[in-house]
């Protein structure tokens, strides 16, 4: 489903919400849990933390401080040691 679909049915269905007020106030509390849920996401980072964690890999790069896999087995290797 596209982006645009999504926002047609959740503008369908907000129509019907906005008339009953017990059902417009669930969905404010579950829209409040889903928003602290995103805030809470650990995977979510800034564009500048993104940005300054690049900058540390290509230095540990330049640094000799990474590791190159060259095969399936090394790499299965690594991972079977994780």
């Amino acid at each position: 489903m596209t982006a645009m679909q999504l926002n047609a049915e959740v503008l369908r269905n907000m129509s019907i919400i906005a008339e009953d007020e017990t059902l417009l106030k669930r969905v404010a509390k579950y829209l409040r849990k889903v928003v602290a849920e995103r805030r809470t996401d650990p995977t979510e980072v800034s564009k500048e933390e993104f940005f300054a964690s690049l900058e540390r890999g290509e230095e540990e790069y330049r640094q000799g401080k990474t590791h190159r896999i060259e095969s399936v087995k090394e790499l299965k290797d690594f991972l079977n040691a994780l």
